[in-house]
């Protein structure tokens, strides 16, 4: 007896900048089609830091399950190799109860990773690499470039030629194993459950410029006003160091400047919005190399679960 072929897995995720409004929007995609949410966001890993990562609350993680949040201690390290292995457990468990896993967050390295793989673990060679990178200040960018368009137009077709740490590590693994970084990128895609596009719908929430940077200075304003000085506080009564990646990111490096008299409170404010401002241009530019994401207004909640109902549907038909 053949056995009936099992339904494909269907998987949604939501990614955008910060401050656009994916919390509101993934409550109300969770709760419409029964998903579970996988935090895709490099800071809210961390326990005890809760209002300058933006983490959904507590009655809102009561509302939909989370997974990927507070999983670690502030000095702990984390990956975006761990990530993906973390995420691809808690996709399991999600299909494993018949719900659907929505992804959502802003840290597009920590996706890519998860849909490309990871590809530090291929072999390395110290003494090509270091050859690459003194090519790189004796030749310029642009002959490696032509070399890497010479053994794999693919890869560098998708980089740009000033891209240095990736040109470098392109041509390393090409010379290391005699194989196209892109080959690897295939064969990792070919073994993933993200290898099938067709089971993924990637949203996109994005606006104007302007409205989302007066969204970005709310959001700063508003961590201020819900306690994000008594948060670092906390963690430094903690014993926690200043020096830990996790106190240097975003509003805790801002507010240990405040702590340590370097600024005014004002400056707080004006610099957090500032470099927040900065960290959207830099998640626009990995989202953006995305060309699977539909993007859409985050105002337009309803749009965007009649797209994911009309997906669904023939997701579920075409799998029959």
């Amino acid at each position: 007896m053949i056995a009936a072929p099992q339904l494909a897995k269907p998987i949604l995720i939501l990614v955008g900048p910060t401050a656009i409004g994916k919390t509101a929007m993934s409550l109300a995609i969770a709760e419409r089609f029964g998903c579970e949410i996988v935090s895709v966001d490099s800071m809210q890993v961390y326990r005890f830091m809760d209002i300058g990562t933006a983490k959904a609350s507590p009655s809102e993680r009561a509302r939909v399950r989370h997974h990927i949040i507070d999983i670690i201690d502030p000095d702990e390290q984390y990956d975006a190799a761990r990530f993906a292995a973390d995420a691809k457990v808690a996709i399991a468990d999600i299909h494993r109860r018949d719900r659907i896993p929505l992804l959502t967050g802003g840290t597009g390295l920590y996706l890519r990773a998860l849909l490309e793989g990871i590809f530090e673990c291929l072999p390395a060679d110290h003494d090509i690499r270091m050859n690459l990178q003194q090519r790189i200040v004796d030749e310029g960018p642009e002959r490696l470039f032509s070399e890497l368009v010479a053994c794999d137009p693919v890869t560098a077709s998708r980089i740009h030629v000033n891209d240095r740490h990736r040109l470098v590590r392109a041509l390393e693994v090409y010379r290391v194993t005699g194989i196209p970084w892109s080959i690897h990128l295939e064969r990792q895609k070919s073994t993933d459950f993200a290898s099938d596009s067709a089971n993924m719908l990637q949203i996109g929430l994005t606006c104007d410029r302007p409205a989302l940077y007066q969204r970005i200075n709310q959001r700063c304003l508003k961590m201020i006003e819900y306690g994000l000085e008594e948060e670092v506080r906390g963690l430094l009564e903690q014993g926690y160091r200043k020096d830990l990646p996790s106190m240097r990111s975003l509003g805790y490096r801002h507010m240990l400047n405040y702590l340590d008299k370097t600024w005014t409170m004002a400056e707080v404010v004006n610099y957090l919005a500032r470099d927040t401002r900065r960290y959207a241009k830099r998640q626009y530019t990995w989202f953006n190399a995305n060309h699977s994401i539909e993007w859409h207004s985050p105002e337009e909640t309803d749009v965007v679960c009649q797209r994911i109902s009309h997906w669904l549907e023939n997701h579920y038909a075409g799998s029959q």
